[in-house]
């Protein structure tokens, strides 16, 4: 399998799953939009007390079929079908709709989410916005890529701006602060110091707010609540677009529980904000 894809080449096997990943994010995310705005979409309400549609289990299951399709020895977790164990390393993590509590009201900013993971860490990851036909994909070493429409990729990178006073904060929903697994009094107060700190606050979020750091339009992307689905695309993403990515405590991971990602210059300006 040959990939057309601009940037660096990788290794064979790394390059052929960037290629099949955005297929399959393509397919996935196309197949979001016979639900969108649909009257029809059928509301379920999972254990948590989240909701989950037919649009979503519809996507993981393409993204399921496709991914595995290929490559049947890697493992796959999915949010709504959970975990299938492999033997060659690689782990795809994917969320179908990031964002389903957008999705259903009608917003057009919900991703569909495609990463993959070797030996616990971040090789490649997708984020695909639907509605807005924006598509933003790395592989390590690659640099990211930016589409929009049927337009050719260009680079994407992270902003420039290099103070929090300049900067645009964006977040997934404001009100999580008070559930940060840190607690409610230390998750407000974290709260209070982003929005005193930075220029611009807005809740643009789930991974278009990651995608808007990937491309320099937003410095910062701040998630209190976070599960490895939502983090294993966006990680790549923005530190392939020259951004760093952690957990509250500055660490690299995804599996934390929380998560902020920024254009790397006021990351750690960021992290003292935080508890």
């Amino acid at each position: 399998m040959t990939s057309p894809l601009p940037g660096r080449p990788t290794t064979a096997a790394l390059n052929d799953r960037l290629t099949v990943a955005i297929e399959a994010a393509r397919l996935a995310a196309a197949d979001t939009l016979r639900w969108f705005n649909n009257p029809t979409l059928v509301i379920d309400t999972k254990a948590d007390a989240s909701p989950v549609t037919q649009a979503d289990r519809a996507a993981e299951a393409i993204l399921r079929g496709h991914l595995l399709g290929a490559f049947p020895d890697d493992a796959f977790l999915g949010e709504e079908t959970g975990a299938t164990a492999g033997t060659s390393g690689y782990e795809w993590i994917v969320d179908p709709i990031d964002g389903t509590k957008s999705f259903i009201r009608g917003v057009p900013l919900y991703a569909t989410l495609v990463g993959c993971r070797l030996a616990g860490q971040g090789v490649l990851g997708v984020i695909a916005i639907p509605a807005l036909d924006e598509l933003v994909y790395a592989a390590r070493g690659t640099g990211a890529w930016h589409i929009r429409g049927s337009a050719p990729a260009v680079a994407a990178r992270v902003s420039a701006r290099a103070t929090l006073a300049e900067s645009l904060v964006c977040s997934s929903d404001f009100t999580s602060f008070a559930r940060w697994s840190g607690g409610r009094e230390a998750g407000n107060a974290a709260r209070q110091q982003v929005e005193s700190a930075c220029g611009v606050v807005r809740t643009w979020g789930d991974g278009y707010g990651y995608l808007l750091v990937a491309t320099g339009r937003a410095d910062v992307m701040i998630d209190p609540l976070l599960n490895a689905w939502d983090a294993a695309a966006v990680e790549t993403v923005v530190t392939e677009a020259g951004g760093r990515f952690t957990d509250w405590q500055g660490r690299p991971s995804i599996d934390s529980g929380d998560g902020v990602a920024t254009n790397g210059l006021v990351h750690d300006a960021l992290l003292k904000c935080l508890p």
